[in-house]
């Protein structure tokens, strides 16, 4: 199957810098602000995040690991789901939370991630940062902060590759199977 390069390495943290940038200031700051990656490569990219505050903001922001398996529409279609650890270990009442994914498509797993965080307490606001935007939506969600939008309906499919996972950074797009 050939590959075509979405973003190199340079591309992916010049985005991770932007959307990091561009969520200090839509929230003029820090301040009360959680990161909450979705599994798995979320996690890695809400880090990396979490690494560029740091160095902005000289402030260590609370960091969440969210499994969404159990909250997905299509959890009847998998035969035996794989429930990883959700792990939130801050209070998110009240709470501006930051919602990271690799790739948004269809709006299912943001509907799926948010209602996950809301059985968990009542954030002031959630919003969402994703690497790639796919576009072609099924439910009405968009992302706050994109690294690159690319429109692309089922024909292509979109492959994040992060060193934390894959041993290299890069976004590839492929001809559906």
């Amino acid at each position: 199957m050939e590959h075509n390069v979405l973003l190199d390495e340079k591309a992916i943290e010049r985005s991770i810098t932007r959307i990091t940038h561009e969520i200090l200031e839509k929230n003029q700051g820090s301040h009360d602000l959680c990161l909450i990656g979705i599994r798995t490569r979320g996690v890695f990219l809400a880090k990396r995040i979490q690494d560029k505050i740091r160095e902005i903001e000289k402030k260590d922001l609370p960091l969440g690991i969210l499994d969404i398996t159990m909250y997905r529409d299509d959890v009847f279609k998998l035969k035996t789901p794989e429930v990883k650890k959700t792990d939130i270990a801050f209070n998110v009442n009240n709470a501006i939370i930051v919602l990271v994914d690799d790739v948004m498509y269809t709006g299912r797993t943001t509907r799926a991630a948010i209602d996950a965080i809301m059985d968990l307490g009542r954030p002031r606001k959630i919003q969402l940062a994703v690497l790639v935007d796919r576009g072609s939506r099924e439910l009405p969600m968009h992302p706050d902060y994109t690294g690159i939008l690319y429109p692309s309906g089922s024909e292509v499919e979109v492959f994040v590759k992060l060193r934390e996972v894959d041993g290299t950074d890069e976004v590839l797009l492929a001809a559906a199977s």
